[in-house]
């Protein structure tokens, strides 16, 4: 039986303003929409499948998309896990095209699986992705909208453009062991910057979604499939092994530490310190004097 997408989807303030183009080929059903939006308004979308959504031309992306889409957050390209809902928001009044691939999930992990492993191809399919632009995946995408409007090659062809977006899209490289729907490498290592570079201050997980290009809610899901913890309690230890270091290679009284490293004052960090180790931040620094 061919693959038919299932897609539920609820909007408001938006409207097509031509025909709905689409075409398939081994493994994808392509969309090819021209829409009009109306700031304020948006979508609800669900389906049992994953897709791509990648909105067309040059300018601002006109959606926020995420699971809590947030409008000062608009987003070119997303990458949906089956299953997952995707909320969309008008960033701004206007016209705009999009073309949503919806992939038949067996036919692509096979595809990727025979490149990277069963392991990896299942991970990153699992793995949302939200992008604000990436040229080469947007202009692949381009090429891919140019063959639904008017075929002009074999079904290989746009076959192959959708792996080598996905190629692009997808977080490819293999997962530690254990761990699947999280955050790509480059988000890890942005997301750690920010903490180690803000311990001292208030940092909440709407900034860390923010450097991630998440939503806080998505963004939370993948931070504790990545890390096997929340982001709060990932900065408190981060926190309390700055106050170790400080408290170790320093004479800073216990109350400039506890302000350096983001506590609110000195008995909000002794809290912290003695549930992660056991002792006091001044015990713990006669133990370590010298």
């Amino acid at each position: 039986m061919a693959f038919r997408p299932n897609m539920t989807a609820f909007t408001t303030g938006i409207r097509p303003v031509a025909a709905l183009q689409w075409r398939a080929w081994g493994g994808t059903v392509a969309d090819l929409w021209q829409a009009e939006g109306q700031l304020g308004g948006g979508g609800s979308y669900l389906s049992p499948d994953p897709r791509l959504v990648i909105f067309l031309g040059a300018g601002p992306a006109p959606l926020a998309l995420g699971p809590e889409a947030d409008p000062s957050m608009p987003r070119r390209i997303a990458f949906v896990p089956a299953g997952m809902a995707l909320e969309g928001r008008v960033a701004r009044d206007g016209g705009f095209a999009h073309l949503d691939l919806h992939l038949e999930a067996p036919v692509i992990a096979a595809r990727l699986a025979a490149r990277i492993g069963a392991a990896s191809a299942e991970a990153a399919l699992a793995r949302p992705v939200l992008l604000e632009a990436h040229p080469g995946a947007e202009a692949l995408a381009a090429l891919i909208a140019a063959e639904v409007a008017q075929p002009a090659h074999d079904p290989l062809v746009a076959e192959s453009l959708t792996l080598a977006l996905l190629g692009m899209v997808l977080p490819l490289s293999p997962p530690p062991p254990g761990r699947s729907g999280g955050l790509t490498p480059a988000q890890e290592a942005r997301v750690t910057a920010l903490m180690q570079a803000r311990l001292g201050e208030r940092l909440r997980v709407a900034d860390l979604a923010r450097e991630a290009g998440l939503s806080p809610s998505w963004f939370a899901h993948a931070f504790r499939a990545s890390f096997g913890t929340s982001p709060a309690r990932h900065l408190s230890a981060l926190r309390i092994e700055e106050a170790k270091r400080l408290l170790a290679g320093g004479t800073d009284r216990l109350d400039q530490i506890a302000a350096a490293t983001g506590h609110a004052d000195q008995a909000h960090m002794t809290r912290a310190f003695r549930k992660d180790t056991g002792i006091t931040p001044a015990a713990w620094r006669r133990m370590h004097a010298g």
